[in-house]
């Protein structure tokens, strides 16, 4: 019988969506002051390496794209497995010999982060200048220990758009951040891994146990790609611009070296005591139960399973080269302190709001848009960024004034929007015959709806993948989706929502989409068993370009969180993702239905289920909750 989640699971899921906890301190009357962040913080300005150029990874870059006849300057390489997502990561970290610079939304203080940040403070040690960039949301409790990197000699590490009050625990923060809402919703959601200049990981993922198939109780079905070549210092620049910026705040300015030893004795302590009651009572604890360093328990299991991974062997990576775009959301996009909208360079019109496109290989440019048929936008142009990160100037690499842009480069560069996800939709403009979507948290804002309808009445077939209530990790996000299902159905948009109880079908068949899973195993499939949650981020379009990146395609991706992306055009990667794409929606999904007005949820082919006339595979409670919260919860907080 399939198991089916909870109520629990709903209440849990607030850290996607803080407007939940702080809905709870409200209702409770527990309104308190905010304290304010430190004032003039020292924030030296620093820069990605110049060139890769004479660097092992540089070389072998060049070496890669001979060997391979790459007609095209930039590689790039799928990584849909979690051992291909993890020992790409652990190969950078291994082959950087000048710098490695890491921004994310999130890193999880486990098993996973514990061994990839062991690398990362090997290779400080060994010379290599360490910048960590992390989004401040998560980093309480046990997860504020990542914060120990800052205290490492030749590791700069800064938080951005950093929370105020204690760190002890994500509830209890919240009670500090009462008075500053709106900023608190605003994150940065980039995920970027570079190495030395030449190599880097975007995508989906996270650092954390599920992002790489080592949680117990649940793991994110996701997607990187590892790209090579000039693409990656524009890449770079876009760290620079976000490291630069006056929202980044070294670790310092905000917690002490001492502060993150008591906290993590607290841990301990609670630790202990958590033990002793449950011996108390009778129960018995896991024998393989260790402490990890920062008090945070790991079974030997997981930790067995993640240091038996090996880095990929970089020097098979098989890379498809092909011309490809840097889609990134300007950091002012989050407003600095003190400003309800951010000011736009001197030279920028009033009403144009710059996005980055750079293009590896190609010069970068810099597109404006008017205004969306949505609400406003916030405008997103960096008014504190350095000159050199302005993304205005061309590409280092830019192509000579006499040789005309490669094939497809022109395209690319073709998109004049506000935000990542506005290039989508002008992207999917475009689209003449097949769309393909795959995004967890769906929520379709009025200008998303109208690009589907544009799209179906084009004759464009529009496919859309996202979670079901069972597998979605944040389920109040299902309520944002729900409400615009039968709308979306109606105009002709084919609905799948994954199955939380096959993880391998779904994983095996993205994981050989170009991936390659190095020393470390196979690249599909994931290293444990347990519920399966959709994270990838993908848009193919006719079959011949594809987006990757952390963007989601939903109102708080468009308007609130800076988001990255990576257009790639080929149309072989493209086809290949289509061809094991299809198969998921085939064996692992439900395909959702209107049936004479009424939904109904298809059975994965093969799976031996019945159809179903209500949310599959979730309980009564969690199915009654998400219609009593659900309407409470606008689409622009989802």
């Amino acid at each position: 019988m399939p198991r089916t989640h909870t109520a629990p699971a709903f209440l849990t899921a607030t850290a996607r969506y803080g407007w939940l906890a702080l809905l709870a301190v409200l209702l409770a009357g527990a309104i308190t002051g905010c304290a304010g962040l430190p004032k003039d913080v020292d924030r030296p300005v620093s820069s990605a390496l110049p060139s890769p150029a004479g660097t092992a990874l540089g070389q072998l870059v060049d070496e890669r794209r001979a060997a391979l006849g790459g007609r095209h300057p930039s590689g790039f390489l799928l990584l849909s497995g979690p051992q291909a997502a993890y020992g790409s990561r652990l190969a950078l970290v291994d082959a950087a010999q000048k710098t490695l610079d890491l921004q994310y939304y999130a890193i999880h203080a486990d098993a996973s982060s514990e061994r990839l940040l062991l690398s990362v403070v090997s290779a400080a040690q060994r010379g290599v200048r360490v910048r960590v960039l992390l989004d401040d949301f998560h980093s309480t409790g046990r997860d504020a220990q990542v914060m120990r990197l800052a205290f490492v000699p030749n590791i700069e590490m800064r938080m951005f758009n950093p929370l105020t009050g204690a760190r002890g625990s994500p509830i209890g923060r919240m009670f500090s951040v009462i008075g500053d809402f709106s900023r608190v919703q605003q994150r940065m959601h980039n995920k970027l891994f570079i190495a030395d200049n030449a190599m880097g990981v975007t995508g989906g993922r996270n650092l954390g146990d599920a992002y790489f198939g080592n949680a117990d109780s649940g793991n994110f079905v996701d997607l990187d790609v590892l790209a090579a070549g000039p693409i990656v210092q524009d890449l770079s620049r876009s760290f620079d611009s976000y490291w630069n910026n006056e929202r980044a705040y070294p670790v310092q300015s905000l917690i002490t070296r001492e502060e993150l030893d008591a906290l993590r004795e607290r841990m301990r302590t609670t630790d202990a005591a958590q033990q002793e009651r449950i011996k108390g009572q009778g129960g018995t604890l896991a024998p393989d139960n260790q402490p990890a360093a920062d008090g945070r328990r790991a079974t030997a299991t997981q930790r067995a399973r993640i240091w038996d991974q090996q880095p990929m062997d970089l020097a098979q990576a098989q890379f498809t080269w092909a011309p490809a775009a840097v889609l990134v959301d300007k950091p002012a996009k989050i407003p600095p302190d003190g400003a309800s909208t951010p000011t736009l360079p001197e030279k920028a019109p009033a009403k144009a709001t710059p996005l980055s496109i750079a293009t590896g290989g190609a010069p970068a440019v810099t597109a404006r848009a008017g205004a969306s048929s949505a609400a406003p936008a916030p405008p997103s142009a960096s008014a504190t960024a350095p000159a050199s990160t302005a993304f205005t100037a061309p590409a280092r690499d830019a192509p000579p004034a006499d040789r005309p842009a490669s094939e497809g480069e022109g395209e690319l560069r073709e998109a004049q929007t506000d935000t990542v996800v506005d290039g989508l939709l002008q992207l999917m403009g475009q689209t003449k015959r097949d769309l393909l979507i795959i995004s967890p948290y769906f929520v379709p804002g009025p200008d998303m709806k109208q690009a589907f309808a544009a799209a179906r009445a084009r004759g464009v077939r529009v496919r859309v993948l996202t979670n079901s209530l069972a597998s979605n990790d944040a389920p109040i996000a299902h309520a944002g989706y729900a409400r615009h299902r039968t709308e979306l159905l109606a105009m002709g948009v084919e609905l799948y929502e994954m199955r939380s109880e096959l993880p391998g079908v779904l994983s095996g068949s993205l994981g050989s989409t170009g991936s390659s899973g190095g020393k470390g195993g196979s690249a599909g499939g994931s290293m444990g068993s347990s519920r399966a949650m959709l994270h990838s981020k993908l848009l193919i379009m006719d079959g011949r370009l594809l987006a990757i990146g952390s963007m989601n395609l939903d109102i708080r991706s468009q308007r609130q969180n800076t988001e990255i992306a990576l257009l790639i055009r080929s149309g072989d990667l493209s086809r290949r993702a289509t061809a094991q794409i299809d198969s998921a929606l085939r064996d692992a999904a439900w395909h959702v239905e209107l049936n004479d007005g009424r939904l109904v949820w298809r059975a994965p082919e093969g799976s031996g289920l019945p159809d179903a006339t209500s949310e599959p595979d979730a309980s009564a409670p969690l199915r009654l909750m998400l219609q009593l919260l659900g309407p409470l919860a606008p689409d622009h907080l989802l």
